[in-house]
């Protein structure tokens, strides 16, 4: 079968060079999408290399890697820590994360992940789960819903869109992005449209995909596989993603300080590469979805 269209790979020669390759190295690339980003691993990596990528999206196995050092696995990033070590893989040299929707299933009109297509409500980036964009706006509880549009979409409309979804699907079933984008429509101001928007099917998608929720766990994984010296090299797309991978690489917890040693001083289990980085100009020009990526990478202490 032939390979899915899928854009460039976004800040990619930061992103793979943040991860200082060694030519007999182990890798992951646990977000694989279009292959670009372990493509300029695999050119990096000698004949005693290793690359190891995951993605739980069936469509992304139609661009696997013809090449002994690879192997791509058709499972969820936050198995990280579980498949390695099915594959006899205890500690790695590097990780690299690009979070977010590929633009292969933003461009799949029946994916459902799209602002731009009429499409059923779907959002699952795992295609076999069963939780769906459609279950979630048809049968959460307005209170639910008020939550979900609040945190995950950083909406302060939220409790007016969980009442006016509540009362539109009394009279019918909300089936399409566009009965949905119809039904909250006195609810996106003139200009900013499309900015609510995107910030509502945010805030669906990462309930869909429990997103920040393995987030968190890919990060634990992380920091148990990756080898003292190992680096992270993590691409976000938005705050609530940033700020959790910022605290994490700062000190290897989402809330609280860390612990002490008997000097006082913090135990962390990283320590901070350069400073953040986003995309050129230059590369937005050619690339729009690379706009609001931030790069942080890390080392492991």
């Amino acid at each position: 079968m032939m390979p899915m269209d899928y854009h460039s790979p976004v800040l990619l020669n930061e992103a793979v060079g943040g991860l200082d390759i060694k030519s007999d190295g182990v890798y992951v690339d646990v977000t694989f999408g279009g292959g670009g980003h372990s493509k300029e691993i695999l050119q990096r990596i000698g004949p005693k290399g290793k690359l190891i990528a995951f993605d739980q999206d069936k469509d992304a196995l139609l661009n696997t890697v013809d090449d002994s050092r690879f192997l791509l696995i058709n499972e969820n990033f936050k198995h990280l820590k579980r498949f390695l070590k099915f594959h006899g893989l205890i500690t790695v040299d590097g990780i690299l994360a690009d979070f977010g929707v590929s633009s292969h299933q933003f461009d799949a009109p029946t994916r459902g992940f799209s602002i731009r297509f009429d499409a059923p409500l779907d959002m699952r980036m795992n295609q076999d789960n069963s939780l769906s964009a459609q279950t979630i706006i048809n049968n959460y509880g307005q209170d639910d819903l008020k939550c979900l549009f609040k945190d995950y979409g950083e909406l302060r409309s939220a409790p007016a869109l969980a009442r006016t979804i509540v009362a539109g699907r009394r009279e019918a079933p909300i089936k399409t992005t566009f009965q949905l984008k119809s039904l909250l429509s006195r609810h996106l101001p003139k200009g900013k449209q499309n900015k609510i928007l995107a910030q509502i099917y945010q805030a669906i998608r990462i309930e869909v995909n429990n997103e920040l929720e393995v987030l968190k766990s890919f990060l634990m994984d992380s920091r148990a596989v990756l080898k003292p010296g190992g680096r992270l090299s993590v691409i976000s797309y938005h705050s609530l993603e940033d700020r959790l991978v910022k605290r994490f690489i700062r000190n290897g917890l989402f809330k609280g300080e860390p612990a002490r040693d008997i000097f006082g001083n913090f135990e962390v289990p990283f320590k901070k590469i350069g400073k953040l980085i986003v995309p050129s100009e230059q590369e937005i020009k050619m690339n729009n979805r690379a706009r609001s990526a931030k790069l942080r990478i890390a080392q492991k202490l």
